[in-house]
């Protein structure tokens, strides 16, 4: 079974830095893309950064220049560091993944994994 398990999240004043991590862990052969989403209350849900298998990156506008998406593939892991918090980031951030999985037979599927979200609050 898969599990993404993210962690880092917490309170931080306007200003501050937090960095999220999110653990891949399971029977797998391969993680494609992985991605960080966030959303506030009454708020969609929002795309935040990408990061490809090769470590090209994108970023939504409002935190380009303040956060920075990296993945370590011998961990499995993918991070997001936010620097120069503003309240508006507050929000529950989930990371996702495009994982390469073994399903029964053998066979092998490509497959959309989310961990089960962190809360990031930013006090003003």
């Amino acid at each position: 079974q898969v599990q993404l398990v993210e962690s880092g999240g917490g309170l931080v004043q306007t200003g501050g830095s937090l960095r999220l991590s999110c653990a891949v862990s399971g029977s797998i052969f391969s993680i494609n893309v992985m991605r960080w989403y966030r959303q506030a209350p009454g708020k969609q849900r929002e795309l935040v950064a990408t990061i490809s298998s090769g470590s090209n990156t994108n970023y939504a506008e409002s935190v380009k220049g303040r956060f920075t998406i990296s993945r370590d593939n011998a961990k499995n892991t993918v991070y997001l560091q936010m620097n120069s918090l503003k309240p508006e980031d507050t929000a529950v951030y989930s990371c996702n993944a495009r994982i390469g999985v073994v399903v029964s037979g053998g066979t092998r599927s490509w497959e959309n994994y989310w961990g089960q979200g962190t809360q990031v609050t930013v006090s003003s």
